[in-house]
């Protein structure tokens, strides 16, 4: 639990194997064709690391997603273990989020990451007739197994619901009631976010920005439906005007997600440096503490290595 006027953050930087991904998301503004972008090599991945200024924890590995079927997903899955492990070797936390994998390879990513994420994004299946007609992956069954999975092998995990793409306010308490459900079978959810759809202009879908006059609405719904051990987390490059973010905040989100130099996702929308998050917080009585990708409550469930890893970070 975090203590009622301080909101977390995780200096963060983002590591992205490939773009390239089998979904054609409608409002997509981070995938590359299959075969149109080249995967980053280990080497690259070492400069980059090598790069990063001590203030950074979190390593997040955001992969777009090559088809499970794929003669080339074992090259990829393997691209991705070998960097989670690579993160380690320099002191970092990696985070992978890498689209739905199988039990197989979750249980082979939980040894080099301390936790893992992906968004359930919305139940209703009525999205693959629109947006997410041309994204497999976006079943909302698999993604379900996903949270049922990470559950399972004591995985902690991050998941989120993504406002605006079609749904309705109904569907918005579905989702997050299945969220709750299954943590309270498992008690592994770190954080769900609540993500309001940005327009970007790689896009293929137009429609305009969710309303953020509904979020501090939603995030106080949000706060009675999932269990208090959950974290809300809200993006500030997406809540761009200061008195609604804090009215989030006041409604009950106290997490502000990995804060670093691009949010790849949302290209379009870049993160506010902690100088800035301090000057919109600090008036208004809140109090900005940064975090690990793991919450303290779940240090146990990691193995000896990567408690050894993250005890380190705790200890600074």
């Amino acid at each position: 639990m975090i203590p009622s006027r301080v909101i977390s953050y995780s200096p963060a930087y983002t590591v992205v194997p490939t773009y390239e991904c089998f979904n054609q998301c409608a409002y997509c503004n981070f995938r590359a064709e299959p075969g149109q972008s080249p995967w980053l090599t280990l080497p690259e991945a070492e400069g980059i690391l090598q790069s990063l200024h001590r203030g950074i924890c979190e390593i997040l590995i955001l992969s777009g997603e090559v088809h499970p079927r794929s003669s080339r997903r074992t090259l990829w899955f393997q691209r991705i273990y070998d960097m989670c492990k690579l993160a380690l070797l320099f002191g970092f936390l990696p985070h992978t989020n890498a689209g739905p994998l199988s039990y197989e390879e979750m249980a082979q990513l939980k040894k080099v990451n301390v936790s893992m994420g992906l968004m359930l994004e919305q139940l209703t299946p009525k999205l693959l007739q629109t947006v997410h007609r041309h994204a497999p992956s976006k079943l909302p069954e698999v993604r379900l197994q996903q949270l049922e999975w990470a559950g399972e092998l004591r995985i902690p995990f991050t998941t989120g619901v993504l406002l605006g793409i079609g749904e309705t306010q109904q569907d918005w308490w579905e989702s997050l009631e299945a969220i709750a459900s299954i943590h309270q079978r498992w008690g592994h959810i770190q954080e769900v976010i609540l993500q309001p759809y940005s327009p970007g202009e790689r896009q293929s879908w137009d429609a305009p920005g969710f309303d953020l006059l509904q979020l501090p609405e939603i995030v106080a719904t949000a706060r009675a439906i999932l269990p208090a051990d959950i974290t809300i987390q809200i993006p500030p490059n997406l809540v761009q005007d200061d008195n609604w973010l804090l009215a989030c905040l006041e409604a009950g989100a106290r997490d502000l997600g990995g804060i670093g130099p691009k949010d790849e996702v949302n290209p379009d929308y870049p993160h506010p440096h902690y100088q800035r998050l301090q000057e919109i917080l600090q008036p208004a009585g809140w109090k900005l503490m940064p975090r690990l990708p793991v919450y303290p409550q779940y240090d146990e469930w990691l193995s000896v290595e990567l408690q050894e890893s993250v005890k380190r970070w705790r200890m600074r």
